[in-house]
């Protein structure tokens, strides 16, 4: 079973004339409002200049294919002088209550441009040996933004450990017996003492938002195509047969595939079903041709009728569009071992 490419891809392209996001736009959040029929897309964009800062801007469509962008400024921003004042990234987004609660990655410093070669690329400032391992090493973070209409925010802070390099965190849409549940990749935890070789998927559940510390191994490389570090993608869908949700794994030739897991409705950390072999991998020139060649990377995912969209950054350049019927998806995972 494999996702379906769109073949008006890539659904959102750099803007020319918008200098904070004239070099890409990729990585997007999504979230659909049944009752307004309206999906919205918050996706990363990246600026042309040296220091490769990416901002967030939203579109909007009333079809799941056809975006319009909202505004021709960014609708978040790196701060001025906090965690995440040199660049926002890969945003993910769910909504409880009133409020759409967005995790996003972010460094201390710019990143540059790291498709050039290492003596053309900027160079963040050196720090004092003295200064802390994450500050001195760039680590990313991963920060939380609320807001209920994209146009004030609150920026809650780090939801994970300011000493780690953290990311592809995702927060699931409800409280699961009264707790938060999120699942991470920490760079750092790998070994005999973690259990596994490579960077892996993990889970973690807090009474507060703020207080994710406790984690278990989620899922970690077990077949071919999963020779390297492995993360989860987008924030999972409650079904009848448990949680779905999406995950990438970069193989030995550095190229990245996607895979799907059900996670259980009442113990997410216990996975009922996943995918031995890849949906999807980079095979279009869109995929392969741009700043990471043969990357597809979803962020978001939303069901409509009985079809799934999975929404993804190609090559880190672009937005596209993939899918699949809803039960085809789920009847493959079904015949699936764990």
């Amino acid at each position: 079973m494999k996702l379906k490419r769109y073949k008006g891809n890539p659904i959102l392209s750099p803007h020319p004339t918008h200098a904070w996001e004239n070099l890409a736009v990729f990585n997007p959040a999504i979230w659909y409002d049944a009752d307004k029929q309206l999906v919205l897309m918050l996706y990363r964009a990246a600026e042309a200049h040296p220091e490769y800062k990416c901002y967030f801007g939203l579109a909007v469509s009333n079809d799941g294919y056809h975006f319009e962008r909202v505004s021709d400024e960014p609708t978040v921003s790196p701060s001025v002088d906090g965690f995440d004042a040199s660049t926002i990234q890969d945003p993910r987004m769910v909504k409880m209550g009133d409020y759409y609660y967005i995790t996003y990655a972010a460094r201390h410093f710019p990143f540059g441009q790291f498709w050039l070669p290492k003596e053309q690329q900027y160079r963040p400032p050196a720090c004092s040996p003295d200064f802390p391992k994450a500050l001195r090493d760039n680590a990313t973070s991963t920060g939380l933004l609320l807001t209920k209409d994209f146009k004030t925010f609150i920026r809650a802070g780090r939801l994970t450990d300011p000493t780690l390099d953290d990311r592809d965190v995702v927060l699931f849409p409800e409280k699961i017996r009264g707790k938060y549940v999120m699942m991470h990749r920490p760079l750092e935890w790998v070994g005999r003492k973690y259990g596994t070789k490579h960077a892996a998927a993990w889970i973690s559940t807090a009474d507060d938002l703020l207080g994710f510390r406790q984690s278990k191994l989620l899922i970690k490389g077990k077949y071919d195509w999963e020779a390297d570090k492995l993360g989860m993608n987008t924030p999972p869908i409650k079904t009848e047969h448990g949680w779905l949700t999406l995950y990438h794994a970069v193989g030995a030739d550095k190229l990245y595939r996607l895979g799907a897991v059900l996670l259980d409705l009442e113990d997410p950390s216990k996975v009922l079903h996943r995918t031995p072999d890849w949906i999807m991998q980079s095979e279009a020139e869109y995929e392969v041709e741009g700043y990471y060649r043969g990357c597809v990377f979803p962020c978001g995912k939303v069901v409509m009728g009985d079809t799934l969209f999975v929404y993804y950054g190609a090559a880190d350049k672009y937005v596209c569009l993939a899918t699949c019927k809803l039960e085809e998806l789920l009847d493959h995972l079904l015949s699936c071992p764990a």
